[in-house]
């Protein structure tokens, strides 16, 4: 038998094997499950990890298992400030759950053209999977990962049924609170539209003409303003839905209905006497707004522990990892649209 370990030390793969007698190979196996080694021995070697409370560290069992305990998340490059506090929620559960799994996290910015950060990432093989937290388009960094063969997972709505997906209902929720202010009496419904090479910005406005459809009305295309992506643009969409007599502003997200409120402000335009507002995303950018704006209400709060619980699921080749995960929502009406 090999000599005795001094219980004063932290214990290595090496004590481990110099203990029992065996080889460093036979003990990385026997922890990682992995390799041909005997019943008899791989018992052997986790009596002894059990009985002197031998824990490995990160990078001992990553070269173990052929792992970097590293995940990837990427921010778009082209997020406001306004969109930071759903950055914010999806990295903090991620973080969350990914550091009591022994997982550290790689935060990196890309665009949709641009994915030149992930690409170094991934080519230097620091992580073992990636969460995608916007998808466009064009969709380029989703084939730059299938193509890598890198465990992924997109936060939003992708036509690929392979992409694992976790998504909210934005179609059902949007086109849901549009049928509900038809049913009030407001008609001319103005429309205020993000990026359109967002898929998220897609699926928003098929739920807004779905709504329309099913009341046997015609979305009225005058009142629709899409790529509303700077102060400048939306404050002219407002001047001209105004002018067009809209009797309610439908805003695509919290950040443009932020910045309508500013504006109707400004000019002294009282909601909802002079016009209603509604937002199809609420979050704490509309709190404590008078008068209270009504909203669909996504179910985003543990999307980030959703995320990284789901993409291990991947990496480990564990069954039953749906490929499409839907959050529910809730229509909260709300002063605004009164």
């Amino acid at each position: 038998m090999g000599t005795q370990v001094n219980e004063s030390r932290v214990i290595t793969i090496a004590d481990i094997a110099d203990a029992l007698g065996v080889s460093k190979t036979t003990v990385s196996r026997a922890i990682s499950g992995k390799g041909r080694i005997g019943n008899e021995t791989r018992e052997k070697v986790m009596k002894y990890i059990e009985e002197h409370d031998y824990k490995p560290n990160v990078v001992a069992r990553g070269l173990a298992q052929s792992k970097t305990y590293n995940i990837c998340v990427t921010l778009p490059s082209d997020y406001n400030i306004s969109e930071l506090p759903y950055f914010q929620k999806v990295l903090v559960g991620a973080c969350d759950y990914l550091s009591a799994m022994d997982y550290d996290v790689i935060v990196t910015k890309i665009s949709e053209e641009d994915i030149t950060n992930l690409a170094r990432i991934i080519s230097n093989r620091k992580v073992d999977g990636v969460i995608l937290t916007r998808t466009t388009v064009n969709g380029k960094s989703i084939k730059f990962l299938k193509n890598k063969k890198i465990p992924f997972l997109v936060l939003g709505i992708y036509p690929d049924e392979d992409v694992h997906q976790i998504d909210a209902k934005h179609v059902e929720g949007c086109a849901e609170l549009t049928s509900i202010l038809i049913m009030k009496g407001m008609t001319r419904l103005a429309l205020f539209c993000g990026n359109n090479r967002y898929y998220v910005t897609k699926s928003r406005l098929e739920g807004f003409e779905r709504a329309h459809k099913k009341a046997g009305l015609s979305v009225n295309k005058e009142l629709v303003y899409e790529n509303l992506i700077n102060n400048m643009a939306i404050e002219k969409a407002v001047d001209d839905a105004l002018r067009k007599k809209a009797d309610c502003i439908v805003c695509m997200d919290d950040n443009i209905c932020f910045h309508v409120l500013k504006k109707l402000r400004r000019d002294s335009v009282h909601v909802p006497g002079d016009i209603r507002i509604a937002s199809f995303f609420g979050s704490n950018l509309l709190d404590g707004n008078v008068p209270s704006i009504t909203c669909v209400d996504f179910g985003t709060d543990d999307v980030g522990l959703l995320a990284a619980k789901t993409l291990l699921g991947i990496i480990d080749e564990e069954e039953n990892v749906p490929r499409k995960i839907e959050l529910g929502y809730e229509i909260a009406m709300k002063e605004s649209t009164k």
